[in-house]
Parts: structure tokens; sequence; C-alpha cells
């Protein structure tokens, strides 16, 4: 591979190559006489001579199906080139005049609608917190190592600790604490979850990848994720504001209620799998092993998934505590090798406990939350996996626990054939005010009950 590399990039500099900057008042091309002296820094220097005004962070080209890829290194702006090198000469064969190589600056920004509100990343250490609210613990190391990688991805200028107004607290567990958050400059209600850090070289790298995902992710099944910014020891991620919350809350959810946000999870999960960037040594399959908490809801009927880097921070942190998840995989427990699998499973058991409306396995008790000495999750590799009633609910739904939930990976589908499923086509029909009405009677009920107690 490196090889073909370098005889790329010996091709293109015996004539040079035309780079054509894209920016939004128009198009800027530039001639590069020797291709294989090009840095990073060189290119990023000519886009911001281009965009004085805007903050450059990095810039993408189109692949060959028309998919964006970002550049942010010398190592992938080699890679671009010699993908670039290939196109041209394939274009020469076919008879066809070479292309300039068109290339997207990225204004510190998500593509699409993401962080249309303009929040940023902070990385200085400031006096404001929400600790009027509940406390947070301040002895961990500083995290001054990371902020400076993080920049690079997302760093569009800084916003300030006082910018946020900590309204109220969502939850607390072992990972951190989640608030309702009110962003002063942008009028935008957030939610935040703080999570103090030990830092290390491994969750470093871990951080910038999952931010790197989250950054990328741009789909109306997946929470909207604003911005993160660092305080100290501590990282605080700001997120879309789901006023119905988790589903891990709720009781027994209705089978045509759970139909609905069954669609919306799926396809959450498939949109994940078909990112480009989870090819890599990043697993996305860590990110769904307590599923009910990372379904979420609101009043309008939108049901959303948190499976980003939030997510996969309160997962390694938690491993400092001795448990293992209750939602894993069987081949999980076991230690084995898993994958996609996986995570079908981790869905299938959620929908299970969301119709139940208690855990499928009476033996394990989850009053304390998810994570448990491993030998009460036993019981998930040794027994055969339940199945729901047939009597309660439809023979489509029981069908589509049981293929999530096999015991051998294999024979369990992947996201995308799950929507195939006669279940999730019977309620793929984008009825939103089924949920709404749903989510609304709920939090009714619970202000009501709260009022009685009072």
């Amino acid at each position: 591979m490196l090889l073909l590399v370098l005889n790329n990039f010996c091709a293109m500099d015996t004539e040079g190559i035309e780079i054509r900057i894209k920016t939004p008042v128009g198009d800027m091309d530039s001639s590069v006489d020797c291709p294989s002296l090009l840095s990073f820094n060189d290119l990023m220097v000519a886009i911001r001579d281009v965009m004085p005004e805007t903050t450059i962070t990095a810039f993408e080209y189109e692949d060959e199906v028309g998919d964006r890829i970002t550049v942010r290194s010398d190592e992938e702006l080699k890679a671009m080139l010699s993908y670039y090198c290939n196109n041209v000469k394939e274009q020469r064969m076919n008879g066809l005049l070479p292309e300039p190589l068109q290339i997207f600056p990225r204004a510190g920004k998500t593509p699409g609608i993401r962080n249309i509100h303009g929040l940023k990343v902070n990385t200085r250490p400031n006096d404001c917190s929400p600790a009027a609210i509940g406390s947070i613990p301040n002895n961990s190391p500083s995290l001054k190592k990371s902020s400076a990688e993080l920049k690079k991805i997302l760093t569009n200028g800084q916003i300030n600790g006082q910018d946020i107004q900590y309204q109220e607290q969502l939850g607390h567990g072992n990972g951190g604490t989640v608030y309702k958050a009110y962003h002063l400059l942008g009028n935008r209600v957030l939610a935040v979850k703080v999570i103090p850090l030990d830092i290390t070289v491994e969750l470093q790298k871990q951080i910038m990848s999952e931010l790197e995902i989250l950054y990328k992710c741009d789909s109306s099944y997946i929470i909207t994720f604003y911005s993160a910014f660092f305080v100290e020891n501590r990282i605080s991620i700001c997120t879309e504001y789901m006023d119905g919350g988790s589903l891990d809350v709720y009781r027994r959810i209705p089978e045509h209620v759970l139909g609905r946000i069954s669609v919306a999870v799926v396809k959450g999960l498939t949109y994940l799998w078909t990112l480009k960037i989870l090819h890599r040594a990043v697993t996305v399959c860590t990110c769904l092993c307590d599923v009910p908490s990372n379904m979420l809801v609101n009043t309008r009927g939108q049901v959303l998934c948190d499976f980003g880097v939030s997510t996969q921070l309160v997962n390694s942190i938690a491993k400092t505590y001795v448990g293992t998840n209750a939602y894993m995989a069987p081949e999980r427990i076991s230690g084995e090798q898993y994958g996609i699998h996986s995570d079908v499973w981790s869905v299938g058991i959620s929908f299970m406990e969301l119709a139940l409306g208690a855990f499928p396995y009476p033996q394990i008790q989850k009053n304390q939350g998810s994570l448990m000495p491993l030998q009460l999750l036993q019981c998930i590799v040794d027994e055969e996996p339940p199945v729901l009633p047939v009597g309660q609910f439809s023979q489509t739904f029981v069908h589509f626990i049981t293929q999530c939930m096999k015991r051998l990976p294999k024979e369990r589908p992947a996201p995308t054939n799950l929507m195939d499923h006669a279940f999730i086509l019977l309620y793929d029909d984008g009825n939103a005010e089924v949920v709404s009405m749903w989510v609304c009677r709920c939090l009714e009920e619970r202000r009501a009950q709260a009022q009685g107690q009072m």
C-alpha cells in the first residue's frame, strides 16, 4: 500500500495537480506543482487565506459514491491525494479530461443541521459549575493534554461555563450527572451530562474517537450533539433536551407504542453501522449496553437514540466498578468475540423488558442499576433465552424479539435485516402522535402522583 501511494505521488509530481477550494461565495483553484511535498497545514493556510473570517478546522472531499471524507492530518491528506490520482488515471484511460480535486472547507461544525445553535468547545478551566444543584468531585488530573487535540475536531471559538445556566438535575449515576440547562447565548434548553474523568492515555483516545463519531452523526434518529467543553477534571457534553426523558423510567409500554419506538431505534442503529468511521478500531457495540436509558422520547412524539460519546464514556468509567452489564449478549458476558449481532441482542432484551415492565430474567434484580457481578448474569449464558407470552402480545412482535435474542450471534439478523421484519414494517408509518399522546399521558400521571404525595 505504501509503495502504491508513493508511485501515485511520483506520477502526480511529474505534472502537478489542480485543487479547487469550494467556498460559499465561489470556487478558488490553486495549482500544486509537487503534491508529494504538500502538507495538511499548507492546505489549511491556503483555505484560511480564502476564508479569513471563518474558523476552519478541517476539510472534506467526496468519494466515488458522493460521501464526504474528512481530512485532519497529513496521513489523511496522502490518502486523499492517492485516491484522486487513481481517479485521474481512470479518467484519462477513458479519454476524459481530469477534473480538479475539489475540497470542501469545514467550518468547525458538523454537516447538515448539527450544532446550529453555536455551542463551542471550552478548554479553559473556570469556576462556574452546577455545584448549586449537585456537587461534582474535583480530585482528578486536569484535561489539558486532550484539550489541544479536541480543538482540532470541535473548536469554533469558545464558550464559558457561565453561558450555561443549570436548571435541575435529571439523573445521577456512577458515570456522572445529567442536568437540564439553558444556553444563554443560543436561547436553547439543553441536556448537559457532566462526567468526572481520571484521564489516562487510553481514555483520551476514546474521548477523541467517540467525539468524532458523534460529531459526524447526522440522523433524525440520533440525539443532536451540540458540543462539549472541559472544566478542570470534568467533561460536559451538551445534547438535545428530550422532555420525556429516557424509557428506563417508564412502566410497561403498550405494543402499539413500542412498535413505533422500535422503528426509530432500529433506524438509528442501522445508521450508526452505515457510518464508514465505525469500521475503524472504534467498536459501536459498547454503546448499546444499557439500551433503555439510551432511548429518549419527547412530548412531540420523537424517539431519539443516545448512542454516542456520553454513553461510551460512562461505560468506560463504569469499568472501574466491579460489574458486568445486564443487557450484554451472552457472548460478551462470556468474554468471547462479538460484533454487530451483539447489539441486536441488547435491543431485543431491552424491548422485551419495556414490553413486560420487568427485566426478562426474574432472577436478576436490577434495582441498583444494570451493572452487577458476573456470577449473577451467568443465567443469560447458560439458560435458553426467554420468550414473550404469545397470549399477551402479537405473533409478529414475539417473533421479532425471538429473532433478536437467538443464543448464537450468527442466527440473529443484522440491523438492516431487522428493517424488513413484519413488526417493523407494520409500525413504520411515521405516526408520531401515538408516541406523543402516550408520553404526555404518562408525564401527566407522574405529575399528579407527585402532587398527591405532597
